[in-house]
């Protein structure tokens, strides 16, 4: 996650004042970066998937089901060279990263996967169930078992850690999480601290909570203490009626997701392919839809994005446009000298994407001419807030056009909320790490990656322009994660090829990514499309998320689009691509996004919420209780293991799944 460093990073009354000279220093090394890599083209298509995993221990006598806290040291013997773990990852084409929780792994392929190799397709799922077998491994204790679960539903309930541990932290001052949840490099805990005293405030997440006949007028699990003078926030109005209150990063950022990062062949082919991806991050949020519960309660939403969004806005009361919780506290931790500088800003730092990039298609650095295939400046309909320093010296530069400034000109409007005494002072002409503390920290829904200034075009070692898709919520299974890596590959891979055009005005995705938050959203809601992807014109029209992937009159469909490209750039038949066929597992793949789209398959979140509502114990009143937890807990134990399958997949895909469970692995 981010930026790790090493040294000693400054708390935010220390750090506020040298935001300015690390966004300074970040945009010198922007424009060396892109100096570098401008005219860097005919990369390979190469990819790579990022699976988190929850340790979750499961405890048989008590029927009790918590976050495992105290396992965090196997990622030094999963990374230390020379240990046996650390060989068994690397030589399995593993690695291991940490995240923001101890309780938290993330995994990737130590080499990008190449998208002209079919094989490479075809091996992603045995490297996810690689990852799993050697988490297992280092972990050592058949107790805790590594799932893929977008958010623990206990998490903030009661006694949830093992070891046991208590909400009275430092970093976060949480009523409900405690820090030693929070990953021991110091980065972590300090961005906790930072962005709460930055905001002036605690975070504040409230999300709807899902009505049964015996629901809770307002959140009843709000503890009444006086430890911090925070405490008394959710009683100033922090807390909702009729909302489920969170008041942590950890509650965001504990929060686990899958993501595909691929790599374009040039800077202008990986501006259109960000642009392309803009609308489908919606529709993707909801069609992997898996966190229907959160701190114990069952919310009337089924995805993670907004309460991660919360979980890291740093934004003052006057940034928000809303009257703070105390009087006098508008400007937050905003030094009294900078208050002045101080804009409105509509959205966290974690959102979703503001605006379009351009499918230029000229060399603006030698024409000074920005034209376009598809994309029109009108497209761009919020205004987002830009920082006008970094917008006004970017137009000066002759790489980049309107469009492209305007986008970093908007990451340059946060500050660096964590800064490592140690790394004030940097190189710029081979340093990117006061450029990557501002984009490391705009977590949108699509990220746009430049190089650095090692990307010469004659060095293809390094790499090259990319674009990290990064909505998708994390799924239960490898058989899920591997299909929606792949299809998300592939079909980035099919509009490089094609150049469709996938433009809408910016404002409507921003309506879809809302309603893509809906419970059952996949099957009951509509969503802003592009009519005709031929078409150079903007007509828009409303589709459900079947018609987007299945095809409709409007649109051919993401799985035709990737069914034919499959035929024609890998020449695979209609017969090989078939149960039974040579590539039969493909075709259970594009089955799996198919059927979910539909609606033939569950959702994650549907599945999970109805197990829950169904429970022997459930007492109509949106809570889950440790036996629900710890059943829900055994149960996805039971399905990550290849277990029940027909009940997440009906019976054609379970079938296939009993039958064909997993891939082999060599070892």
């Amino acid at each position: 996650m981010g930026l790790l460093s090493l040294g000693t990073p400054l708390p935010w009354e220390l750090s506020a004042a040298h935001s300015e000279h690390v966004r300074d220093n970040g945009l010198k090394q922007l424009v060396n970066m892109f100096n570098a890599a401008y005219e860097r083209s005919d990369d390979k298509y190469l990819w790579g998937d990022e699976v988190e995993y929850i340790l979750v221990k499961l405890d048989c006598v008590n029927h009790a089901a918590k976050i495992s806290i105290d396992k965090d040291y196997i990622l030094e013997d999963l990374n230390r060279d020379g240990e046996s773990m650390f060989k068994l990852a690397v030589g399995s084409n593993v690695n291991f990263h940490p995240e923001y929780g101890r309780y938290m792994l993330e995994a990737t392929p130590v080499r990008p996967y190449n998208g002209d190799d079919l094989a490479d397709y075809e091996y992603v799922e045995k490297n996810m169930v690689l990852r799993r077998v050697i988490a297992k491994k280092a972990l050592n204790d058949s107790s805790i078992k590594p799932l893929t679960i977008t958010v623990f539903p206990h998490l903030g309930v009661g006694d949830f850690t093992f070891p046991s541990s208590t909400a009275n932290g430092p970093a976060s001052t949480s009523l409900f999480l405690p820090d030693e949840i929070i990953n021991r490099h110091v980065r972590f805990p300090t961005l906790t601290a930072n962005i709460r005293k930055r905001r002036g405030e605690k975070v504040a997440i409230n999300v709807p909570m899902y009505q049964d006949t015996n629901t809770p007028k307002c959140d009843d699990s709000i503890p009444n203490r006086d430890l911090y003078p925070h405490d008394e926030e959710p009683f100033l109005g922090a807390s909702k009626p009729g909302h489920i209150y969170m008041d942590s990063m950890g509650f965001g950022m504990g929060c686990s997701c899958l993501q595909v990062t691929v790599q374009a062949p040039s800077l202008n082919k990986s501006r259109y392919l960000y642009d392309s991806w803009v609308n489908f991050t919606p529709v993707f949020l909801a069609l992997t839809a898996a966190a229907p519960v959160f701190k114990g309660f069952l919310a009337e939403q089924d995805v993670r994005w907004n309460v991660i969004s919360g979980s890291v806005d740093d934004r003052t009361p006057f940034e928000r446009n809303v009257a703070p919780l105390k009087e006098g506290n508008s400007y937050g931790g905003i030094r009294p000298e900078d208050q002045s500088k101080a804009q409105r800003i509509p959205k966290s730092r974690y959102d979703s994407v503001d605006s379009y990039l351009g499918d230029i298609t000229t060399d603006f650095k030698a024409t000074g001419k920005a034209v376009y295939k598809f994309f029109s400046p009108s497209l761009n309909d919020l205004s987002p807030p830009i920082n006008t320093k970094v917008l006004n010296t970017l137009r000066e530069n002759a790489m980049f056009d309107e469009p492209l400034a305007r986008h970093f000109a908007h990451l340059y409007i946060r500050d660096p909320v964590v800064i490592f005494n140690e790394r004030i002072t940097q190189d710029n002409t081979n340093e990117t790490d006061h450029f990557e503390n501002i984009q490391s920290t705009n977590w949108q829904t699509l990220r746009f990656k430049p190089p650095t200034q090692a990307a010469v075009p004659s060095n293809k070692s390094v790499p090259g322009w990319r674009i990290e898709f990064r909505p998708m919520e994390i799924q239960i299974t490898d058989f899920e994660n591997a299909a929606f890596s792949i299809v998300i590959a592939l079909f980035g891979q099919a509009i490089l090829e094609n150049e469709w055009n996938f433009y809408i005005p910016i404002s409507y995705v921003e309506k879809n990514m809302k309603t893509a938050h809906k419970r059952d959203a996949v099957l009951n809601e509509k969503f802003w499309f592009k009519k005709d992807i031929e078409d150079k014109g903007f007509e828009v029209a409303e589709l459900s998320i079947g018609e987007i992937i299945n095809g409709c009159k409007e649109f051919k469909g993401v799985v035709p689009i990737i069914k034919a490209h499959l035929e024609k750039h890998y020449n695979i038949t209609e017969k090989e691509l078939s149960a039974g066929g040579a590539h039969e597992r493909l075709f259970y793949y594009l089955e799996l996004v198919s059927k979910r789209a539909n609606g033939e398959i569950l959702t994650n979140a549907r599945f999970i919420r109805n197990f829950l509502t169904s429970h022997e114990t459930y007492a109509h009143d949106s809570k889950v209780t440790t036996q629900m937890n710890y059943d829900l807990m055994e149960k996805i134990t039971q399905l990550t293991d290849g277990k029940s399958a027909h009940e997440l997949f009906g019976n054609q895909i379970g079938e296939y799944l009993s039958r064909v469970p997993k891939p082999v692995l060599d070892q």
